[in-house]
């Protein structure tokens, strides 16, 4: 099992492409049986070890105080918040609000509204909110969408717009390959995160069987696809599986890798059919050990999993929550943080600074973002002409 690193100074902030229906508590504190989600280590592409960021250098969204900008000033979000992966979006949206908060508190002068859209995490219902946010005037930055099948559908409607797209949880590849002017990826994505894992499942943990299952979505194919050419000859396509979104029985898919018999399963997609899965791989006798990455890296995977996801190893272009961001995120969200809350803080943090300096258009926003350089909590902020990180790193994490 994995080494437990030195990370006293940090709390668990979920990770993925994900989410709860209800708005429950998606905290990375203890769930069933005393289980969390705990980080282990930052990777490089080799999967080695890479020191944190030092949180004390990152910038600060109430800046100097004494800002001003137009009164209407607003940015939006755009998300899942209901349906069976609404975590991810409630974790987005309660990163954007500490943020604001604290910016709107030291500028009395400049007070950035946010308006929330609820995408369900669908493409299609993306479609109809997306147009929704474009058509308001008084919106000149956009945190999200969140999920990569949501952005996909949309990211040329944003773009054609000129309103600038700051995502800190889209993770699919392919997103900044279509042209777009205005998409700006907040973490590494899933060709990024696909040989960090595989390397350091083959390399470190030294596993030499990895069966791989995916879900049909456009996060779970992408990254599925990334992880098994990461893997090489430790992907064993004899046990390859496919799942839909939504399903709940995984009999088949069991049967297939108890007779492989690996030493571990690399599952792509989502916490919602993670969970089950896990719960069935037990139960049928699998004692290979359960890998995922950021779509179940929530609290709500332990808490739907229950004792089957004690051992689990979550992967995420995440990082873990600073003590003090964590301790002022739940006192005003009444939650712990989860799933990207850090990179929705500094995402946010970014557009407030470039509000602040005088960027309150939608043109002079973007050409803020396009040119940005500094620290946030989770990682250096800078991106290259197509929108993404010049630099981007993984965590693993594990339940225990």
């Amino acid at each position: 099992m994995l080494a437990f690193g030195a990370v006293a100074a940090l709390v668990l902030t979920g990770c993925g492409d994900k989410s709860t229906s209800d708005g429950s508590d998606s905290s990375g504190t203890a769930g069933a049986g005393g289980l969390s989600i705990q980080p282990v280590l930052q990777v490089d592409a080799q999967g080695k070890e890479i020191p944190k960021a030092d949180a004390a250098a990152a910038a600060d969204p109430a800046g100097a105080g004494g800002a001003t900008c137009p009164a209407g000033t607003s940015i939006a979000m755009a998300g899942a918040l209901t349906g069976p992966d609404a975590a991810l979006g409630i974790n987005i949206v309660n990163g954007v609000k500490l943020a604001l908060d604290q910016h709107n508190k030291a500028n009395p002068g400049c007070q950035i509204a946010l308006k929330q859209f609820d995408t369900e995490g669908d493409p299609q219902k993306a479609s109809q909110v997306i147009p929704q946010i474009v058509n308001d005037p008084t919106v000149i930055g956009l945190v999200g969408p969140a999920f990569s099948g949501e952005t996909k559908a949309t990211g040329q409607i944003l773009s054609d717009a000129g309103l600038v797209s700051v995502t800190s949880s889209a993770t699919n590849a392919t997103l900044t390959a279509n042209g777009w002017q205005t998409f700006f990826r907040g973490l590494a994505n899933d060709d990024v995160q696909g040989p960090s894992v595989a390397n350091y499942l083959v390399n470190t943990a030294g596993y030499k069987k990895v069966c791989v299952v995916q879900d049909n979505t456009d996060y779970g194919t992408g990254l599925a696809k990334s992880i098994t050419a990461g893997l090489g000859a430790a992907a064993d396509p004899a046990c390859a599986a496919s799942i839909k979104k939504g399903d709940k029985d995984f009999s088949a898919t069991v049967t297939k890798i108890s007779a492989a018999k690996p030493d571990a399963i690399f599952y792509s997609g989502y916490y919602s059919e993670g969970a089950p899965l896990a719960q069935q791989l037990k139960s049928g006798g699998v004692d290979a050990v359960f890998v995922s990455a950021d779509g179940t890296n929530d609290p709500q995977f332990v808490a739907q999993a229950g004792s089957s996801a004690k051992g689990a190893v979550l992967s995420c272009p995440c990082g873990p929550a600073p003590e003090t961001f964590a301790k002022e995120y739940e006192a005003l969200n009444g939650q712990a943080p989860g799933v990207y809350s850090v990179e929705a803080y500094d995402l946010t943090t970014i557009l407030a600074k470039g509000i602040d300096g005088g960027a309150v258009t939608r043109p002079a926003l973007l050409d803020f973002v396009k040119t940005y350089d500094g620290a946030g909590l989770a990682r250096q902020y800078k991106w290259n002409p197509n929108g993404e990180l010049s630099n981007a790193l993984i965590w693993i994490y594990e339940v225990k």
